[in-house]
């Protein structure tokens, strides 16, 4: 494959269009990949949080709450590390459909309307991180299809057959260093997060099925390992960034995350575990049991849940402590995530 003005072997080519119309509807596969992302992610949701004995309409509640709430904190950290990407438009700060989500600040914002919609419930927050954790990972990935279409994300010139074209006015647009717009073929780096988010996804529920993690074990882990990836992104991508000491800023915060899931997650498994809630108080005890009794494994594939055909699980509005048998149900609760 050949660069700049010479033919082109083979490569990924850019898709000829962003959006589409219906009627005077203006649809941006951005915005759809999120849609889609953020629907697959609470399907995944609630069968994870059913199988630990919730009422699996919470996660709806909950996802009024954080999914606005994603975006806002998203937009916010883009436009304040990212400030040359916003359109020059007075509208340009809330234009999300043309791209510029901050993972890390929807993260964090959606994180913390969530932790305090739950508390008002009288739920507790570890075991719901523990189940959101894998499906945050798949909506990331169906989210990246969106920076394809958009011409974005993308990393240093590259030879490889996978390289990604893009044109030249997206090559300025994108604000990468000038010595670098004669190339035609870059490192498709929102392809590789694609297939990282949906290995880690699967990876925290095969480690939820086969290893008693502990609640914010699994959502730790999501913190580490996302932000550990993003630290070898960081180091490919080219486009627009502010910089700190030479290096991109975010590749202070990937650092710095990485660490703090890391620890946050030995910190989880070390800690003495509590009674915790999945049932808001006064929802009858059986009421989460019979929820919990139609979790098939076999058939969710989650790894959250010990309900087997016939076989129905320890689910208790609180949950007694690990390994100790609950007398009144001769049996014991899981808290995997």
């Amino acid at each position: 494959m050949a660069h700049g003005t010479g033919a082109l072997a083979q490569f990924i080519p850019s898709p000829p269009i962003s959006s589409f119309h219906v009627g005077p509807l203006d649809i941006h596969f951005y915005a759809l990949g999120y849609i889609i992302g953020i629907t697959l992610a609470i399907l995944i949701t609630r069968r994870r949080w059913r199988a630990l004995g919730g009422n699996p309409d919470l996660v709806n509640d909950i996802a009024l709450w954080v999914v606005p709430a994603g975006i806002i904190g998203g937009r916010i950290y883009f436009d304040i590390t990212t400030p040359g990407d916003i359109p020059h438009v007075w509208y340009g700060v809330f234009a999300v459909w043309t791209g510029g989500l901050g993972i890390w600040g929807g993260v964090a914002l959606a994180a913390a309307v969530g932790a305090w919609r739950l508390h008002r419930l009288g739920i507790t927050v570890g075991p719901f991180a523990n189940a959101i954790a894998p499906a945050l990972l798949v909506a990331q990935a169906v989210g990246r299809i969106g920076n394809y279409f958009n011409k974005e994300l993308f990393g240093k010139p590259t030879t490889l057959p996978w390289g990604l074209e893009i044109p030249y006015q997206y090559r300025v647009a994108g604000g990468i260093p000038n010595q670098d717009l004669h190339f035609a073929t870059f490192q498709p780096s929102f392809l590789y997060e694609l297939i990282w988010d949906l290995a880690l996804a699967a990876f925290l529920v095969w480690l939820g099925h086969h290893v008693r993690v502990k609640p914010w074990g699994l959502f730790a882990l999501y913190v580490a390992g996302y932000s550990g990836y993003r630290i070898f992104e960081e180091t490919i991508r080219i486009d627009s960034s502010e910089y700190f000491l030479g290096l991109r800023l975010n590749m202070f915060v990937a650092i710095a995350l990485t660490v703090v899931g890391v620890v946050w997650f030995v910190i989880a498994q070390l800690r003495p575990e509590r009674p915790y809630t999945v049932l808001p108080p006064g929802v009858p005890e059986a009421a989460g049991a019979a929820e919990a009794a139609e979790a098939i494994p076999d058939e969710a594939g989650d790894g959250t849940g010990d309900v087997a055909s016939g076989q129905v699980a320890a689910v208790s509005p609180v949950a007694a402590e690990p390994g100790e048998p609950d007398e009144a149900r001769g049996t014991t609760p899981r808290s995997d995530g």
